[in-house]
């Protein structure tokens, strides 16, 4: 059951079956990502299971995954400037070369990144960075989530 909810994401987001769901936005979920090498780590899943683009969603659904994706990116901002020590900036990126469903990572950097990757993409993180235990998403993570989670409820007003 533990790991289930990796194989449906969005379904288990809208089911309210996806722990790493933080809050439902107007075109989607922010959820905290499951590595946090750099904390605060967070995607926006699109609520619609079946649009793997942007370009596939009608234009006033697009402009609201869009202004989802700015509300998460300064909620985090927000919580990682207010909970987490060298918070530098935040980086919002629509990839989608490896899962089929529409999301955007929100990236907060930070100045304690080693300098020869600091200015560079998340991407280029060694791979094993991605996998290593100390990463992985867990309870001590709870105060910088319910931060973030915090300041989306200020952003939605």
């Amino acid at each position: 059951m533990m790991g289930e909810w990796r194989d449906d994401r969005i379904g288990s987001a809208l089911r309210g079956d996806n722990p790493a769901v933080m809050r439902r936005l107007d075109a989607g979920f922010a959820v905290i990502g499951d590595v946090q090498f750099l904390p605060g780590y967070s995607v926006l899943l699109t609520d619609d299971p079946l649009v793997e683009r942007l370009s596939e969603l009608p234009r006033s659904r697009r402009l609201a995954f869009l202004g989802d994706m700015e509300r998460l990116g300064e909620a985090v901002e927000r919580a990682c400037r207010r909970v987490q020590s060298g918070f530098r900036r935040v980086n919002l990126e629509i990839l989608g070369n490896a899962d089929g469903f529409l999301h955007a990572h929100v990236w907060p950097r930070y100045d304690w990144e080693p300098e020869d990757l600091v200015r560079l993409p998340v991407w280029l993180y060694p791979r094993e960075t991605w996998s290593e235990e100390r990463y992985a998403l867990g309870a001590r993570h709870a105060p910088l989530r319910e931060a973030i989670g915090e300041e989306l409820d200020r952003l939605t007003g």
